[in-house]
């Protein structure tokens, strides 16, 4: 019996609120304590400009301007078979908020689950690999089964955003990873590609968090923001970006109308 005394005991004072020595604290603060709960956090995700789609990155290649012959860098991205289907439309009364969630890449059967296929089914859509969001204010134009064609949503000229996840570079040092300058190569040093010191003895007596150190490099979701269409190619169904887009060929692309402030983005 008074092990169980001191067992609950021991659980109450978990529950007293942490007090100084010759302080009393009155029993309504531990009623507080146990009675509290944690507030609610609401999350908000931002709205996309419009609707976007799903592709594979291709390669880099040069392309020229017809008028000026200048030379341009772009990426080639294209489409793999079954394109871009409407999956699913979201509504604030059904999900507590308003998206259209898109399928790309068709696959075999085999390739998913029950639970997948019979989601895509309710669609009427083709078994697809890849389903992701996009958040809108308005989906009435949208119904589950539709077909997104990149042309018809996107014209040459357009600017548009770019995400996917980087190239992996493994387990890489401070040079590579954070561009940190090496010391002497000569003259007797010992420090040459070291990372040096990473804070104070004493005091503070510690690394301050996100410091910058040797670690894993790369693969990370990344977006290039305000990427120029050059070029749209409707026989071969490739598109012609210019510049860099994350990844490497093969790589899956999220493609979605750039936001500007004060255009397709509200400024409050």
């Amino acid at each position: 019996m008074a092990m169980a005394a001191v067992g609950v005991g021991g659980a109450v004072a978990s529950l007293l609120p942490q007090r100084r020595r010759g302080t009393v604290v009155p029993w309504s603060g531990v009623a507080a304590c146990v009675g509290r709960r944690r507030p609610s956090v609401a999350v908000r995700a931002s709205y996309e400009a419009g609707v976007g789609v799903m592709a594979t990155k291709v390669g880099m290649m040069t392309y020229f301007e017809p008028e000026t012959g200048k030379p341009v860098p772009v990426t080639v991205v294209g489409f793999r078979e079954g394109g871009n289907v409407v999956t699913q439309v979201k509504t604030a009364a059904t999900d507590g908020y308003d998206a259209v969630q898109v399928g790309y890449h068709g696959v075999r059967e085999d390739k998913l689950t029950r639970p997948e296929l019979g989601h895509l089914g309710k669609a009427g859509a083709p078994p697809l690999k890849h389903l992701q969001e996009f958040r809108l204010t308005a989906i009435d134009a949208f119904e589950p089964g539709q077909p997104l064609d990149f042309a018809d949503l996107f014209k040459e000229g357009d600017l548009i955003d770019v995400s996917g996840n980087t190239i992996g570079k493994g387990f890489q040092g401070g040079i590579k990873r954070h561009n940190f300058k090496r010391g002497p190569m000569t003259h007797g040093s010992k420090s040459h590609r070291q990372l040096g010191s990473i804070g104070a003895g004493t005091t503070p007596g510690r690394v301050y968090k996100g410091k910058k150190m040797p670690g894993r490099m790369g693969g990370t979701k990344t977006k290039i923001r305000k990427l120029k269409i050059v070029k749209i190619d409707n026989d071969l169904r490739v598109l012609m970006i210019k510049g860099a887009v994350p990844g490497k060929p093969g790589n899956l692309l999220r493609i979605t109308p750039a936001k500007i402030v004060g255009k397709n983005i509200p400024k409050n």
